[in-house]
């Protein structure tokens, strides 16, 4: 068990930075992806770069607690982190978002930190 919660947390960290990175250099591919298309050229540029930023220093800070403080402290980290893809299904729904990604995705997300948070509280 331990091992899966520390591989779940990592592999979700490691996304966290690749959502990141992809949000900052492949903007348009990355809002496609998201749910709602925004064109970076326009006023959507900054806001995309924001997210990217957000997604990105999320997993560093995940992988910095799980490396220096341990899996309790990344435990409730993910725990609050959770919130993020939950508010982004709602977020994708209220733009003309399929429900389909919106819950496939982004809820499914939500639910696999979930699992993560609560497989790290129990090692």
């Amino acid at each position: 068990m331990t091992a899966t919660a520390y591989t779940l947390a990592v592999l979700l960290d490691l996304f966290c930075v690749f959502l990141g990175y992809r949000f900052l250099f492949q903007p348009a591919p990355a809002a496609a992806g998201y749910g709602v298309p925004a064109r970076p050229e326009g006023d959507a540029g900054a806001y995309l770069s924001v997210k990217g930023l957000r997604d990105g220093t999320f997993g560093l800070l995940g992988l910095a607690l799980l490396a220096f403080v341990g899996a309790r402290a990344e435990a409730w980290f993910m725990l609050a982190v959770a919130l993020v893809p939950l508010f982004d299904t709602l977020i994708v729904l209220r733009n003309g978002g399929t429900k389909a990604v919106a819950f496939g995705i982004h809820f499914a997300t939500a639910v696999v930190v979930l699992i993560g948070a609560v497989l790290l509280f129990l090692v």
